[in-house]
């Protein structure tokens, strides 16, 4: 076989494999949406707690108010990373940001991947596989079987310590990762830049605006990246196409 056949071959088979996980990813969210919904329409419905059904808009868009603006900042933020088929998995999955992105992240950096490219998006699912398998065997050792034993034994001011700083030491440790990862001192900086500014005199002056200090910081980092991007690496890119 050919380079050329090889080539188109491969091509082929990431095309169907493309196919394949968008057709079945759309599939199975739609019907974790459905099972997910069982419960609440089972409760409103036929329960007879008396839920009062002319809460459930305005608790909806309570709820949308806050968290809303996470709907279209994940999508964009991720999907860089992860991929088309890993996006069908985390969202399934859950937990992506202290879970999943710093597995995928350190797969792809374990194989020397790329985020963004084939090889890396192959490293994201393989990686997002393995951390599943993890999460369950764990959960089933020390949540399941030693869970009680273990509450038992633990100090409970240890518990609080842990319950305080563990959700930041995970996050700190994507962002580190990320970082080195992705090898782009100069969006890095931008997006620290534009963090602290937000953080620091942005929020504190309107705080009124809290709530979407995270799609402030991504979009404004998206379009000040774009704006003092490198044109030399992009002539570069361009002159190798033509």
């Amino acid at each position: 076989m050919s380079i050329n056949d090889s080539t188109t071959a491969s091509a082929s088979s990431l095309q169907t494999f493309d196919d394949t996980t968008a057709r079945w990813g759309r599939l199975t969210m739609i019907a974790g949406l459905i099972i997910s919904l069982c419960g609440p329409v089972y409760l409103v419905f036929f329960s007879g707690l008396g839920v009062d059904r002319a809460l459930i808009p305005v608790a909806f868009l309570a709820v949308a108010g806050t968290f809303g603006v996470l709907w279209f900042v994940e999508p964009v933020t991720y999907f860089p990373i992860l991929g088309q088929a890993s996006m069908y998995q985390a969202f399934m999955i859950g937990n992506i940001s202290n879970k999943l992105l710093p597995a995928a992240l350190m797969g792809q950096t374990t194989v020397g991947a790329k985020p963004g490219t084939r090889r890396g998006e192959l490293a994201a699912i393989m990686a997002i596989g393995g951390a599943v398998v993890v999460h369950l065997l764990s959960l089933l050792i020390f949540v399941g079987i030693f869970g009680t034993w273990l509450l038992n034994i633990i100090p409970s001011d240890l518990i609080e310590v842990l319950q305080t700083f563990i959700l930041p030491t995970v996050l700190g440790a994507v962002l580190v990762q990320a970082i080195v990862s992705q090898k782009q001192p100069r969006t890095t900086v931008i997006a620290l830049v534009i963090a602290s500014a937000v953080v620091f005199v942005l929020i504190p002056a309107l705080p009124q605006l809290t709530f979407f200090a995270t799609v402030i910081v991504v979009f404004g980092t998206v379009a000040a990246a774009w704006f003092f991007r490198s044109r030399t690496a992009e002539n570069t890119q361009h002159e190798d196409v033509t």
